[in-house]
């Protein structure tokens, strides 16, 4: 199935883009869909973390994507 990711911060500048088209599996989780972008854009290696919001909350790496879901990469933020 294919799915959007929308990115922020350095994450839009790894994709470069702020939405990307993705073809993953039906019953991908969040940890694999971290994975395939590991594998894709070895860059994102470079974070700290990467988290992943599925329709505007916060979703645990075990969460399943459905086609419908609006997924957004959330990068580490750094303030001052």
């Amino acid at each position: 199935m294919k799915i959007n990711l929308i990115a922020y911060g350095v994450a839009r500048e790894i994709l470069s883009g702020s939405e990307i088209a993705i073809d993953i599996n039906e019953g991908t989780s969040i940890e694999s869909l971290k994975t395939t972008l590991l594998e894709k854009y070895p860059d994102f290696a470079k974070l700290q973390y990467l988290k992943l919001a599925v329709n505007e909350d916060y979703q645990e790496d075990n969460y399943v994507i459905h086609s419908h879901d609006e997924i957004v990469i959330i990068p580490p933020v750094s303030g001052g």
